[in-house]
């Protein structure tokens, strides 16, 4: 295999040399497979606990089972490993990723792609502050199945354990994981192992469960229960939340270690926990008829192990959790990294938290709203049966988005006839769509904080888009052209400085606003002149031998532009002085960088509605100083700007 340079929590993976397969899949393990991995803490206790109401039957087991096993092969098996991860882009999935793919590929319905695209973002935050708070819950109410502590451990200490963990969670991000990093794959190995092992051990005293396999269990159970049947589906789905994780993670492992992460590790483990807690509730089940005693629906996984056996399985399943979440924490400081650079949010504060993994980003204002939320979820729910009911409806909607994202990819990218398109993405976008209403019943019990979640992202999402939109209108119906500048300044030159001025501005073409302005106001011109445009390219890295292009116009100006994938972090000082128009390097000292900055004022007779004005007002007011998103030192910043009415 090819050096791979790929950050994971911090680590270089093929820094020093050639990594193994191995060592990537065991990497996949911890980042990958978090989510979906530490399910069968509650996924199959919520489903059977859907269809508790009027009494469990065998068959409802054997049914609800088979859901669980054919919803990990049609949608992650088939949809996600062996389709989706084929439509990568050069490398990189994930709804954005997948986003800006079809935006190369098709000129048409480009705003119906960005509202696809802002919508999946919008919805994985709803996710992301659900993911933490419900495994990491679920984890640590196993100390109630202790024999020892059953009686003694209340729910308020439950919640105070989770809430420590999650402080010490978030409070670490800042620092960076690259110390723990290393025991993600082998933590997450182990717990594989583990979850697989106390499977089989069940299936043996109940070897007829292995005709849930079966998918005519699934069809009848759905076919006898009706609406309750939807709503045993819903909860089912929480099987393959965590699925998104295998496309999004592509671009830090390859499509091949994580395939085979899932073939020989994940879902035989999965499987056969699943298997295995069906078993032991059929056994259950059968023990009670019996001895003539009630039947109820239990905490299955934790109850499959020995009494003795289950302090370490705890925490075994807490660590579990823990990196569950912070692969959660990590992809949502990765999305927004993406979101700003395609312009879909306004800049925020990025800290590198690694010297050697350009991955390894800390975002201060996102880390902060996660745990809020996550802990308003903790406390607001107060036990993972409650809040279950809140998972699933963020995750089911992002995969609508992916696979509509999907068919537009096959069909442009791939070549693909429409009826070919169709007749492919046609059953995956129905078993979305399926699992998506079924999730809609759930709303009134909890789906709703992800809704309104993902609502409010994507209000601010469209408000910023709209917002840049019309003052990048403003700016052209104000705007200069460089080139007809350039030879009037020629001719007529106004007091000259030595050094070389760089001016950041969004439209190559036209004279930047801080350029005009400093004419204006200081009456001088540099000896040299650069209009210098950052871009973002469609892709997830850029070849550094194409970062920069310079354009000649006279002896006073230059054009620059400098284009970075969506993946990367702008180094603009860095890149531009790798050259300057006359070919030698730029002396730092000798360069100030001009920015224009605006001050803007709503309007209630144009524009956006006078609450979306406001809005985008704070958003751009309270965006990160341009001069920190870019790397530029603050002492050779001169930022000039005017006023101007939104």
């Amino acid at each position: 295999m090819e050096n791979v340079d790929i950050p994971v929590g911090g680590i270089k993976l093929g820094e020093h040399g050639k990594e193994s397969l191995s060592a990537l899949s065991l990497g996949a393990l911890g980042v990958v497979f978090g989510d979906i991995g530490t399910s069968p803490l509650y996924a199959f206790r919520e489903a059977l606990g859907q269809a508790a109401s009027d009494g469990i039957v065998a068959s409802e087991i054997f049914g609800i089972l088979s859901m669980a096993l054919w919803a990990l092969i049609l949608i992650v098996t088939c949809k996600y490993v062996l389709f989706l991860m084929r439509a990568d882009n050069e490398g990189e999935g994930g709804v954005l990723a997948l986003m800006a793919l079809a935006q190369r590929s098709t000129r048409k319905h480009g705003a119906l792609i960005v509202i696809l695209g802002s919508v999946g973002a919008a919805l994985f935050y709803g996710d992301g502050i659900i993911t933490p708070a419900l495994s990491v819950l679920s984890a640590v109410e196993g100390l109630q199945t202790i024999p020892s502590l059953a009686n003694s451990i209340s729910n308020s200490e439950i919640l105070l354990i989770t809430s420590a963990i999650m402080i010490g969670l978030f409070g670490m991000q800042m620092h960076g994981t690259a110390t723990v990093a290393k025991l993600f794959g082998p933590v997450c190995l182990i717990w594989f192992i583990v979850i697989g092992g106390l499977g089989l051990m069940h299936i043996a005293d109940e070897p007829t469960i292995l005709g849930a396999l079966s998918p005519h269990h699934a069809v009848l159970f759905m076919l006898g229960h009706g609406t309750q049947g939807l709503f045993v589906l819903g909860a089912v789905f929480l099987t393959v939340t965590g699925a998104e994780a295998l496309t999004a993670d592509m671009g830090h492992f390859g499509a091949q270690p994580i395939r085979l992460g899932w073939f020989f590790v994940v879902f035989p483990a999965l499987a056969l926990n699943y298997l295995g807690q069906g078993a032991f509730a059929l056994h259950q089940l059968e023990v009670a008829a019996a001895a003539g005693t009630p039947f109820g629906n239990q905490d299955w996984f934790f109850l499959m192990a020995p009494g003795s056996a289950r302090v370490p399985l705890v925490i075994l399943a807490t660590l579990a959790t823990i990196i569950a979440s912070q692969a959660v924490i990590t992809g949502a400081f990765s999305l927004t990294q993406q979101a700003i650079q395609l312009g879909l949010l306004p800049r925020l504060k990025i800290s590198q938290t690694s010297h050697s993994a350009a991955g390894q980003i800390f975002l201060p204002s996102i880390n902060i709203l996660l745990f809020i939320g996550v802990m308003i979820l903790v406390f607001g729910f107060r036990s993972s049966s409650a809040m279950a009911s809140a998972y699933g409806i963020a995750v089911t909607g992002t995969m609508v988005v992916t696979t509509c994202l999907a068919f537009v990819i096959v069909r442009r990218n791939w070549g693909w006839k429409t009826p070919v398109a169709i007749a492919f993405i046609a059953p995956f976008l129905a078993l979305d769509l399926f699992f998506f209403g079924a999730n809609t019943l759930r709303i009134a019990s909890g789906g709703w904080v992800p809704i309104v979640v993902a609502s409010g992202i994507a209000v601010l999402i469209f408000t910023w888009i709209r917002g840049r939109a019309l003052l990048t209108t403003l700016d052209q119906s104000q705007a200069i052209s460089l080139d007809e500048l350039a030879p009037i300044l020629a001719a007529r030159p106004p007091e000259r400085v030595s050094g070389t001025a760089v001016f950041l501005t969004s439209d190559p073409n036209a004279a930047p606003s801080a350029l005009l302005h400093n004419l204006k106001h200081n009456k001088v011109l540099h000896e040299k002149n650069i209009a210098l445009t950052v871009r973002t390219a469609r892709t997830p890295i850029v070849d550094p031998a194409d970062r920069l292009t310079v354009t000649r116009l006279d002896d006073n100006f230059s054009r620059a532009v400098l284009t970075y994938g969506f993946m990367e972090s702008p180094d603009v000082p860095h890149d531009l002085e790798v050259k300057e128009p006359t070919g030698k390097r730029m002396a730092p000292i000798q360069t100030s960088f001009f920015i224009g900055r605006s001050t803007l004022r709503p309007s209630k007779h144009s524009g956006m509605p006078f609450w979306q004005d406001l809005l985008f007002i704070f958003l751009y007011r309270n965006a990160s100083d341009p001069t920190d998103f870019f790397r530029i030192p603050p002492n050779r910043v001169v930022e000039l700007g005017s006023q101007m009415t939104i």
